[in-house]
């Protein structure tokens, strides 16, 4: 058993996967509320889903799923590679998730503005934010620190199974089943043993 088992794909593959999979469904659901009082809108509730406030939500998150299940199947080079990408996926995740709850009035009120096909911001009070942004965030995080302890230990990985190896050259042989030497020549086997009363698991 490995000393270090949270360097291990068992533990890399299951934690970046589920985190690939919030952000991902996150996508879709209210990340922040707030009320608008303008002109055009009048008194309003506007919603901003998480793939509107994060640009390009759903494919960071698919870059996290796909470099973890990369690196499980890939080389050593290019194991090392596709998990740099994963923890990078992952480190903006979490960066973004944040931003999002930091800077909500502002995207609140871009959104807003790009709804009713203006530019600029219209101000937007009583922000709520949900879960999701947190959950994200936090995921993301914990996504990235599986995939950092992954990359330490990416030289224990063992890539794809022997059984889809190409299947080792048949050793030549003659009609009587002795084996070929390198030049050709018949080489002894066991039953040339016997026939001279020798053991041969004495050899």
């Amino acid at each position: 058993m490995s000393r270090m088992p949270w360097t291990s794909p068992r533990i890399v593959l299951p934690v970046a996967l589920a985190a690939a999979a919030v952000a991902a469904i996150s996508g879709r659901r209210t990340w922040l509320t707030g009320q608008t009082a303008d002109a055009v809108l009048g008194s309003a509730t506007i919603r901003a889903a998480g793939a509107e406030v994060v640009p390009g939500l759903v494919a960071i998150a698919l870059v996290l799923g796909a470099g973890v299940l990369a690196a499980a199947t890939a080389g050593p080079l290019a194991r090392r590679i596709a998990l740099i990408a994963a923890a990078s996926a992952g480190v903006l995740l979490s960066v973004l998730s944040l931003r999002a709850v930091t800077s909500a009035a502002g995207l609140l009120g871009t959104l807003a503005a790009e709804r009713t096909s203006r530019t600029g911001s219209i101000p937007v009070q009583d922000i709520a934010v949900s879960p999701w942004p947190w959950l994200v965030a936090a995921a993301a995080a914990l996504a990235t620190v599986a995939v950092l302890g992954g990359l330490a230990g990416a030289g224990r990985w063992r890539g794809l199974s022997q059984r889809y190896d190409a299947p080792a050259a048949p050793v030549p042989s003659t009609a009587d089943g002795s084996a070929v030497g390198s030049r050709g020549e018949r080489t002894p086997v066991a039953w040339d043993d016997l026939d001279k009363d020798i053991d041969p698991t004495q050899r």
